[in-house]
């Protein structure tokens, strides 16, 4: 027997960095089926070691703005997101999905959080772009997530454009944003400058994922694409082009840490 009695020490595993994917994507508009496909597609594609995987706006369902986007349109309890519900789970990744939803009398523009724990968030945009004030509803609630990337705001598209959304969550327990888009090319520029503020104004990661491609029904809207994983500092870590790719990446928890060690402004000796 040793005569030894230190106890022995069993080393500690460090905790791993979350990775996250922008699956840039084109869409089907008002075709489900199709669009549920691509995703499916997308999510069973991507490496093991992606924690959270983020698709477009209006991702299942397209748009157009007139009557036709009820035919289209999904309740929470559909077929679509259950099946995208048991895909994150079955494969231990977290999901966020833009799509048209149906509430009965009210439709919204919404983003479901599906959780590779079952879990199921939905958020709905707050602010309408141009038409959309036509055949939907603006959300109320601001919302967040427990993601493996830590406590994470949810915004959709035009929701950049306000400060006071970006504000509402520039506190310290709020460590990412997530942003689903379908941003006009034209202005891809904006999509660009507005993921970069957000990030700084309140020193966390922002990844936003922008549809590509074109409008299938109506008007052939071009889309930016433009995914960008964007560091709390306001630069950008990682984008992408117009082409449908996933953008991976890891969001080092040290990162933030240090960030907010240059730039302190949940200190008030910061002011």
């Amino acid at each position: 027997m040793n005569g030894d009695s230190r106890p022995v020490e069993t080393p500690t595993t460090a905790a791993r960095t979350p990775t996250v994917a922008a699956c840039q994507t084109a869409v089907a508009d008002l075709d489900v089926a199709a669009n549920l496909e691509t995703v499916c597609e997308r999510v069973t594609d991507l490496p093991p070691e992606i924690d959270v995987a983020l698709f477009p706006e209006y991702a299942l369902t397209g748009f157009v703005a007139d009557e036709r986007i009820r035919t289209a349109a999904l309740s929470r309890d559909a077929a679509a997101l259950g099946r995208l519900a048991d895909l994150a789970v079955s494969t231990d990744t977290a999901l966020l999905v833009g799509f048209a939803e149906d509430a009965g009398e009210t439709r919204y523009n919404a983003a479901a959080y599906l959780g590779a724990d079952g879990s199921t968030t939905v958020y709905r945009k707050r602010h309408l772009w141009a038409n959309e004030a036509y055949v939907l509803d603006p959300g109320t609630e601001r919302i967040t997530v427990e993601t493996p990337v830590g406590t994470t705001a949810l915004l959709t598209c035009y929701d950049l454009n306000f400060v006071g959304e970006s504000a509402a969550f520039a506190t310290p327990d709020v460590e990412a944003l997530f942003v689903v888009g379908a941003w006009p090319a034209a202005h891809s520029q904006n999509w660009k400058l507005l993921l970069r503020a957000r990030a700084l104004d309140g020193v966390r990661w922002v990844v936003g994922a922008g549809r590509t491609g074109r409008s299938t029904v109506g008007d052939p809207t071009a889309y930016a694409g433009r995914s960008r994983v964007v560091r709390p500092d306001g630069s950008v870590q990682a984008g992408l082009n117009r082409g449908e790719r996933n953008l991976v990446a890891d969001l080092d928890p040290d990162v933030l840490v240090e960030c907010r060690e240059s730039v302190p402004i949940f200190d008030e000796r910061g002011d």
